[in-house]
């Protein structure tokens, strides 16, 4: 599950002279995907993105670790992918997934430091003891309809926290639940929400928002989505809902401009997972882990409104905070004496100039608690390699997005044998093979996978090694799967089961 527009907002004394005022960070983190006209799609109006990307770098190589809510939101408050913060899946309900008590939050570095922290929004992630925030209104304490999408009350706590303000610097976490589809929580305000606050007969009504609507023959339909009536018309409603979040983002920035912040504020905005639609959420193919990211800093306006082609990973959030409030990274310990290291980067040094970043990792165990379908994935230049640990079984499916329109249609259509007008059938989807690797430079829409193909046997051996260095790195307990057993007092440690895979 998801979560749209994140916002962060950090503030840092200056060390040196007298002292000056606070500096601020604000992350915008977005549930969906590339949206926007910030990055090309002109079926849509989102002009307060468009606006922060002018004031931005624009990353066109941006990806989650996990396309999934709570492990991908648990991975950028952290640092570390969702294998070793403990955040497997889900956080709510029968799921109940949570990171390890030992595990040092980006909150809990911030308030050691004596930065203030807030969360506004939906926060989705456990325990309150390894996040804990000094100013929070999330679901465990109010309606997530009205501290997620009602952007007139986002507007009034975020005017609430900046007000409350004392001498600290701070750090606040705005989580736009815009545009989550609503479907299976709430099917009263349509697939998206999208009539939620609409001001009609039992919606609400949300002062601040202007409603945008769109016909389905107006919307841009990515490739990986079926281009159908139904599938279109789920976008539309994406899109509406898109809108109220890309309105929330000029009510958030407005406070900081009332406040005497916004020309001292570093925003980020970016996305925790892919979209809900077929191989978007749940899935570590492109389509499922390529995010927008902007980044607006204002000490380095020499690079605003260009476009960086560098890869940058939501796993580099952390380090990139702490290192614009200069506070050292951590080293601790979650089991035993193995001390735990940031696998991220710092991304301010691509604030100053492009810099040859070409790797990206992504982790994937669960979503739902049902939903096991291990993946691990490198994005390595123009290649990408995915390792399907449970290949043998059906890629599965979650509640929110089975009772879709486009996938309901999808499941129609494939029984009724009529065509589905999507770059592969419902069994492609469900049966994958253990190794995929695509040429994306080639092959864009990842449907030709090359990982038997002689031709690329080094790249496939390159990228695989790199892999499995990373999953060593970070204490991945599934390094030795499917085929082997880890044990950590023997050597080698992966043992093999014999097992015929």
């Amino acid at each position: 599950m998801r979560l749209w527009a994140l916002a962060l907002l950090l503030g840092a004394l200056r060390t040196a002279g007298a002292p000056a005022p606070a500096r601020n960070v604000l992350l915008l983190l977005d549930d969906g995907g590339f949206e926007s006209g910030a990055y090309n799609n002109s079926a849509i109006r989102t002009p307060n993105l468009d606006a922060l990307a002018r004031r931005s770098v624009v990353f066109q190589n941006a990806f989650t670790s996990v396309s999934s809510c709570s492990p991908s939101r648990a991975s950028i408050l952290t640092g570390l992918p969702q294998h070793q913060n403990g955040m497997y899946g889900l956080h709510q309900d029968v799921h109940h997934f949570n990171s390890f008590d030992s595990v040092r939050s980006l909150p809990r570095l911030l308030s050691q430091a004596r930065v203030r922290t807030g969360i506004i929004g939906k926060k989705h992630v456990g325990p309150e003891a390894v996040y804990p925030f000094d100013f929070a209104y999330t679901e465990e304490n109010s309606s997530v309809l009205q501290v997620g999408r009602n952007i007139t009350r986002i507007k009034a706590l975020v005017r609430h926290f900046l007000q409350s303000q004392d001498e600290r610097p701070f750090f606040l976490y705005v989580a736009f639940h815009d545009p989550h589809r609503c479907g299976h929580s709430q099917p009263q305000y349509g697939a998206f929400c999208e009539k939620f606050g609409n001001g009609e007969s039992g919606m609400g009504w949300i002062p601040d928002w202007k409603p945008q609507l769109y016909r389905p023959e107006q919307v841009q339909v990515p490739h990986f989505v079926p281009d159908t009536p139904a599938a279109r018309a789920d976008l539309a409603a994406q899109y509406t809902t898109i809108g109220r979040m890309d309105q929330g983002i000029g009510l958030v920035l407005e406070e900081l401009r009332r406040a005497g912040f916004l020309n001292s504020t570093l925003v980020i905005y970016t996305s925790d997972n892919g979209i809900p639609f077929p191989s978007g959420r749940t899935n570590l193919y492109r389509s499922g882990t390529a995010e927008p990211l902007l980044i607006s800093s204002p000490e380095h306006t020499e690079r605003w409104g260009q476009v960086s082609q560098a890869f940058a990973t939501l796993l580099d959030l952390t380090p990139t905070i702490l290192d614009w409030f200069s506070i050292p990274y951590p080293s601790y310990s979650i089991f035993g004496t193995k001390r735990v290291q940031l696998t991220g980067k710092s991304l301010l040094p691509a604030l100053e100039s492009e810099q040859p970043w070409d790797t990206a990792f992504s982790s994937q165990s669960h979503h739902e608690v049902t939903m096991y379908y291990p993946m691990r994935a490198i994005q390595h230049q123009q290649f990408r390699l995915i390792h399907n640990l449970n290949y043998k079984m059906p890629f599965p499916i979650d509640q929110d997005f089975y009772i879709s329109p486009t996938f309901q249609d999808l499941l129609n259509r494939t029984r009724a044998g009529q065509p589905t007008h999507w770059n592969k059938t419902l069994h492609q989807y469900y049966y994958r093979d253990r190794w995929e690797l695509f040429d994306c430079s080639r092959d864009p829409t990842e449907s030709q996978n090359l990982a038997t193909d002689p031709r690329y046997a080094a790249v496939f051996q390159l990228l695989r090694t790199q892999l499995l260095k990373w999953q060593w790195d970070t204490g991945d307990p599934w390094v030795c799967a499917p085929d082997a057993v880890l044990e950590e007092k023997l050597s080698p440690q992966c043992r093999p089961l014999h097992n015929e895979l």
